[in-house]
């Protein structure tokens, strides 16, 4: 499914287009719209964590720059030429205005490729879709300097690639994210990979985790742990089968990663009804666990644009950036668990 041709499209031009309204009827006509919306989006922090030199994200360290931080009373030892001499002429005592300094952070991935996610009954498998927006967000986050690591799971933490700069570095992420071979003896352990990149990441850093989040539950206080550090954004892999249960007669239902089958009969409307209130109970669990942990969520469908999804997401960061609140800390190590919905995959089905 990945042929050279869509390896091509992904880095010069995306195969689906959607309508944005900042460009015009002839640029969203054009092939090569994909690539101009994705040079107008930017993938910003909405948190100060950057410590490299060299980007251009906000970071905790002061001195020059053009994210303001405040204005102070001068003391000796400081550059006269941060002294903004309107306020101090307001004043009448001379006061520096500082700033921010425009730094570089690195960026982890944590990428589920256990076998639930190698699934789809729509455009693409949940895998590809997967490996879309690693491309996608590969190259938002490349472009302003930023390293890019990653972290692939399934029944344990598979492998660690250390973070790097580069195009080069970010296709040999697709590359081995592509060809790697998982033989699952159990369920998708999130806890384990979780408490893999507390231990691995050094740094304050963007975290990106890429799953179905179909696994079991307990995972909330390793996030809200990571989360207390780092900037942690949930990218939900789905599929339209997985919340509404087709009428196709008797089918065995067979989860992928324990081999465990059952025999149903999805011409029954009640059971039908179960199964998709089951999916939403574990869906609006997923998305109070994950507000609990300060932790945004972007949710991409095997039946859906990647990239306008994409669109909204940034446009909704941005938005909370320019409000210049700042995130609160996670409460997850003190918090009460909530109660786990049932899955639809494993639900009263029976």
């Amino acid at each position: 499914m990945w042929g050279d041709k869509k390896w091509r499209q992904l880095f010069s031009g995306l195969s689906t287009a959607s309508s944005v309204p900042e460009l015009d009827d002839q640029s969203r006509g054009s092939q090569e719209f994909p690539e101009r919306l994705l040079q107008r989006l930017n993938w910003h922090l909405l948190r100060p964590l950057a410590s490299h030199l060299g980007g251009s994200e906000h970071s905790q360290f002061l001195g020059p720059g053009v994210e303001f931080s405040e204005i102070r009373a001068y003391q000796p030892g400081d550059d006269i030429r941060f002294i903004d001499w309107n306020i101090s002429a307001r004043t009448e005592q001379p006061m520096v205005r500082e700033a921010h300094v425009e730094r570089a952070v690195d960026v982890w991935f944590l990428i589920d490729v256990s076998a639930s996610t190698r699934w789809g009954t729509a455009q693409c498998l949940k895998s590809d879709c997967a490996l879309d927006f690693l491309a996608i967000a590969g190259q938002l986050l490349n472009r302003a300097g930023n390293r890019l690591g990653a972290v692939i799971f399934a029944e344990q933490p598979l492998a660690v690639f250390p973070p790097a700069l580069g195009r080069l570095h970010l296709l040999h992420l697709l590359a081995r994210l592509k060809a790697v071979k998982t033989d699952c003896a159990g369920p998708t352990n999130l806890i384990a990979a979780l408490n893999k990149a507390y231990v691995v990441l050094r740094r304050r850093s963007l975290i990106v985790i890429v799953s179905d989040f179909l696994v079991e539950d307990g995972w909330q206080l390793a996030l809200g742990k990571l989360a207390q550090r780092h900037e942690v954004v949930a990218v939900r892999l789905m599929d339209p089968r997985e919340g509404a249960l087709p009428d196709v007669g008797l089918v065995w239902l067979e989860d992928p990663e324990t081999g465990q089958q059952l025999y149903v009969d999805t011409g029954d409307a009640k059971l039908r009804a179960r199964f998709s209130e089951a999916a939403l109970r574990q869906e609006e669990y997923l998305r109070m666990s994950l507000a609990r942990c300060r932790v945004e969520l972007l949710q991409i469908g095997t039946d859906q644009d990647l990239i306008s999804a994409m669109v909204h997401f940034l446009q909704r960061r941005q938005h909370n950036r320019t409000r210049k609140f700042p995130l609160p800390q996670s409460s997850m190590s003190h918090a009460v668990p909530l109660v786990p919905a049932a899955s639809p995959w494993k639900g009263d089905l029976s």
